[in-house]
């Protein structure tokens, strides 16, 4: 069986087609030989009428299992592919040919080798950081971040996102986000891939927690990649629901002290 360079994962759910479109183009612009499934939780199978490429598998999951849980299901499938390395990637992402070449030659490197989960640095499309790097996280540290247009929340809220490193050079991190993880599959398949417990939020908390207790977990700024970040959870009252729950599993199975 010949080699896959990388195996990307996209969970869909009723995703706009023409943004869908810029993250898979971003994905497969690239020399390297990558393979792309695209795994749907949308109620219907619309979607797979957008997609022929050869280097993309559809799996309909008829049904909204979750986020976590949908990337498991290509996780459990990369198994039978000959590839060492997995892309975690929302729909909402876009980058530049190039990026997935700089994060694997990083990773195959003498530095990277212990490495078992990867994020690049994150922009807005405007080409603003997004501060996405966390520390440990404690249940203050998410109360704030909802306040966080109050004053008294900034000096809190700006050391839990790692401000004051400026973003600017490798660094072994707490907590990456899950909209783009550049994993070591084996790291994964350790791990037993997401905790399927959370529905949506805090997997990512809950994966890099997991993944660092026996590999490096970091922030590789080098490469970059374009994020339409949109927070529906604060305009959303079912995925607000959806939040506390996450919060709730998250701080159960980790421990709700220190609260602050």
């Amino acid at each position: 069986m010949q080699k896959i360079d990388i195996i990307g994962s996209i969970v869909l759910y009723q995703n706009d087609v023409e943004e869908l479109k810029e993250a898979i183009e971003s994905f497969l612009n690239t020399s390297l030989n990558v393979k792309l499934y695209l795994i749907d939780n949308s109620p219907t199978n619309e979607l797979s009428k957008q997609f022929s490429d050869p280097k993309i598998e559809y799996i309909f999951n008829n049904g909204n299992i979750g986020f976590g849980a949908g990337h498991n299901v290509a996780i459990k499938q990369a198994k039978n592919d000959n590839c060492e390395y997995f892309l975690i990637i929302n729909p909402d992402i876009y980058f530049e040919k190039g990026q997935l070449e700089k994060m694997l030659n990083y990773m195959d490197s003498e530095e990277g080798k212990n490495v078992g989960l990867l994020m690049p640095k994150i922009l807005y499309p405007n080409g603003d950081i997004q501060y996405v790097c966390k520390r440990n996280a404690r249940p203050i540290d998410l109360i704030y971040n909802r306040l966080s247009f109050l004053k008294f929340t900034e000096k809190r809220l700006d050391s839990f996102k790692m401000k004051e490193t400026g973003y600017n050079s490798i660094m072994e991190v707490d907590h990456l986000s899950g909209c783009f993880l550049f994993a070591r599959h084996e790291a994964l398949i350790t791990v037993n891939g997401f905790d399927e417990k959370f529905f949506m939020y805090f997997e990512d908390f809950d994966l890099t927690n997991r993944v660092r207790k026996k590999y490096k977990t970091i922030f590789f700024p080098d490469a970059i990649i374009y994020h339409g970040y949109n927070r529906e959870s604060a305009r959303n009252f079912k995925l607000m629901m959806i939040l506390l729950q996450s919060c709730r599993h998250y701080f159960s199975k980790y421990g709700w002290f220190p609260l602050w």
